[in-house]
């Protein structure tokens, strides 16, 4: 007999339900990828809505593949409960609080950062993001570089990124590398999808017919706002390993290759991301309203997450079949290694448009021990800021 904590105990819950549950606990979504915690809490705790088994293969899922993984979670989520409007559902409530948010700091950014006080905070935040970026580096580099082939990858992804190669050229590369290095290494353990999924093909046909339209549309009447939301699409499927992974891509493209946004800047957006619920990636919604209002906020956001979305939608009920592919995880593998390298150059960059004094350092290297002792990133931006005011 099954143990009893291995089944749901209480049938799918309603569309709107589903919405307002997971709108409730985007609210409070701080932390970003801890948050699956507090997901599994909702669908298999207290609403036993999933059993264990089934949102672990959920979360390795959402790891496998490209996108902000708490994101994909919750759409995970909603897809196993109520099929593909489940999974927009679960998605859309988890995101939104996030959304309104960003646009509101966004704006209000825009009005007020040239006044002194809020120079100096944005002035320590900067510090304290290189700090983030480079505990972000470590924490990737602890769960992925686990042996020299691994480290071997990271290397050439830094070195590919401080020489400015295109991101797909250096993720395909790494892919690669990891494929040959990897002979006598053992394989990621392999997930599968016990339970049966609902049926995707045909909402995810109506869904990317719907969003080639759109953006086709978009680009006829605006096409600043259609290169802006194609530009976000390409980075979020690039972004293996969770948002974070989005921070290289996005300075890059924005900052670098652009130029439509000067680093600090970019870096105040980031420190802007810390405030929010949800996760880090919410900064396209920054970007896109300094660039382009309201519309440029909404256009850059859809464009973040709906390939993350439809890619949950498109691979859950094949993941099993491509877990089972050795080649598959070792590419896998190597993509997630070459993040470390992506993550180590760009806290870098970020340190170099950082003017570094005393104050400044000292705010780094307290924030950094912070993260380090597992502080909540939230408290190391709220603390942050406020010592800020009184340092500079």
């Amino acid at each position: 007999m099954q143990n009893l904590q291995e089944q749901p105990a209480n049938p799918p819950p309603s569309l709107g339900r589903l919405f307002f549950s997971f709108l409730r606990l985007g609210t409070t979504a701080f932390g970003g990828p801890a948050m699956i915690v507090h997901i599994r809490e909702l669908a298999v705790g207290r609403k036993r809505w999933l059993d264990q088994d089934s949102f672990r293969d959920g979360v390795a899922l959402c790891q496998a593949i490209p996108g902000a993984t708490a994101m994909q979670v919750a759409a995970y989520v909603g897809l196993r409960l109520r099929g593909v409007r489940g999974a927009i559902a679960g998605y859309l409530g988890f995101g939104l609080p996030a959304f309104f948010f960003m646009l509101a700091l966004s704006a209000l950014y825009a009005r007020s950062h040239a006044q002194p006080a809020m120079v100096a905070i944005f002035s320590g935040l900067q510090a304290i993001i290189v700090a983030i970026v480079a505990n972000a580096t470590l924490s990737f580099g602890r769960s992925s570089l686990t042996s020299w082939q691994n480290g071997v990858v990271a290397l050439m992804a830094a070195v590919l990124f401080g020489l400015a190669a295109h991101p797909i050229l250096i993720l395909s590369l790494a892919a690669l590398l990891s494929l040959l290095l990897s002979n006598g290494q053992p394989v990621m353990q392999q997930a599968k999808l016990r339970a049966p999924m609902p049926a995707t093909t045909l909402p995810l046909l109506f869904l990317l017919t719907a969003t080639a339209a759109g953006f086709a549309l978009l680009a006829f009447f605006r096409y600043d706002l259609a290169q802006l939301g194609l530009l976000m699409a390409r980075i979020d499927l690039l972004a293996f390993g969770g948002g974070f992974a989005s921070v290289p891509l996005l300075f890059r493209e924005i900052v670098e290759t652009r130029a439509w946004l000067d680093a600090a800047t970019f870096l105040d957006g980031i420190a802007l991301g810390q405030l929010t619920p949800g996760p880090i990636v919410i900064t396209a919604t920054f970007v896109g309203y300094l660039l382009n209002g309201l519309a440029g906020a909404l256009i850059a956001t859809v464009g973040m997450f709906l390939p993350s979305l439809l890619l949950v939608i498109g691979t859950a009920p094949h993941f099993s079949r491509l877990r089972t592919s050795r080649l598959f995880s070792r590419a896998i593998d190597g993509v997630l290694c070459s993040f470390v390298g992506l993550l180590f150059t760009v806290a870098i960059r970020f340190a170099l448009h950082v003017h570094w004094d005393l104050p400044h350092l000292f705010l780094a290297a307290t924030a950094f021990g912070a993260l380090l002792k597992k502080t909540d990133l939230l408290w190391v931006v709220l603390v942050g800021a406020t010592v800020s005011i009184l340092l500079l």
